[in-house]
């Protein structure tokens, strides 16, 4: 499905695109906060079949899921939330992105960890990165999507946008 090379690129761009978007501040929207990181663990599970698993390996993909949706849960909890114009906004605060950065670490270290003890299981379990990615991606806009809607600010529910809603909201 995606090489080894290609996969990171694909990380780095979903990871930048988050970033950029969320420091800037964006309206609170479940299409964005949801469909994204449920591709990137699509697409993370596809990848993760192909490769035989070792039961080293497993574990490794639980113990980085587990972190990853921990992580992703603290870095929902630093997102700032606020209103304008009705609307629910958010925008990282500098304690979200250092929990992106412990993330990377996290993975990173942790597969430098597996390598160090069992190869073969490393090779297998790099295959889960990116449905441990969007996983905490997704915990992440849980918490975030549960803060807006706790907020009494409007939060866009909709995960497809119509023609004719589009042209009313002009």
């Amino acid at each position: 499905m995606l090489s080894g090379p290609v996969q990171i690129v694909v990380i780095i761009a979903a990871i930048g695109y988050v970033l950029v978007r969320r420091l800037l501040g964006e309206p609170v929207q479940a299409k964005r906060m949801l469909v994204l990181p449920a591709v990137l663990c699509l697409v993370g599970f596809a990848h993760l079949t192909e490769v035989p698993q070792t039961a080293t390996s497993v574990v490794f993909l639980i113990v980085t899921a587990g972190a990853g949706a921990a992580i992703g849960l603290g870095r929902g909890l630093t997102v700032e939330v606020s209103e304008r114009d009705g609307v629910a906004f958010l925008r990282y605060t500098a304690l979200t992105v250092g929990l992106w950065v412990v993330n990377i670490a996290v993975k990173f270290g942790g597969g430098f960890l597996l390598d160090a003890i069992d190869p073969a299981a490393e090779k297998a379990s790099s295959s889960g990165l990116m449905l441990t990615l969007g996983i905490g991606i997704l915990v992440e806009g849980l918490v975030v999507l549960a803060k807006a809607a706790r907020s009494g600010s409007h939060v866009d529910w909709t995960i497809r946008s119509s023609p004719v809603a589009d042209n009313r909201s002009r």
